[in-house]
């Protein structure tokens, strides 16, 4: 699902367009599994990417999928300064098997990629949200309930537990 998010987007005001769609499509959808592509381009600090991001804020995304209690495959996707990348791919990782790492990277042979900070976690930046909340409710208003409530068919030919199980 694709909304048109403008820079600057924040963690709070991702979430608040986030969650609402997504629960509206696993509802919809009732998907028997979830394959997430966990690109990085979102995040603070990508060379390509214009949102604000931080790993907490993208990490809650994974968060509300395991929250979903059906098998998820994650992926990963775009990011254009492998250093966060390396960043998201980590905390995320720890998201989906439930584990907590330190804040502080160890020392290795790419510690020095890892400056000034030398942490897991990356801090937003100052840069505008140019999302307000009332464009961003507007968003979800036309893709929750003209979109996928209307326009969006559910397959009632496919069986979850056929494709689970591969038959």
């Amino acid at each position: 699902m694709n909304v048109p998010l403008k820079d600057g987007i924040t963690d709070d005001a991702y979430q608040s367009i986030f969650k609402p769609v997504m629960t509206k499509v696993m509802e919809r959808f009732q998907p028997c599994a979830v394959v997430l592509q966990c690109g990085a381009d979102s995040l603070n600090g990508d060379r390509l990417g214009p949102f604000n991001l931080t790993l907490r804020g993208h990490g809650e995304c994974v968060k509300f999928f395991r929250a979903q209690n059906i098998p998820l495959m994650m992926v990963g996707g775009g990011g254009y300064t492998p250093r966060n990348v390396a960043r998201c791919w980590t905390y995320e990782t720890t998201l989906a098997v439930d584990r907590e790492v330190p804040d502080e990277l160890p020392y290795n042979d790419y510690f020095e990629y890892f400056g000034p900070n030398y942490r897991l976690h990356i801090d937003p930046s100052s840069a505008t949200n140019e999302n307000s909340p009332e464009s961003l409710k507007r968003i979800q208003l036309v893709t929750v309930h003209f979109f996928i409530s209307k326009y969006c068919d559910t397959p009632n030919d496919v069986s979850c537990t056929c494709l689970l199980r591969g038959v």
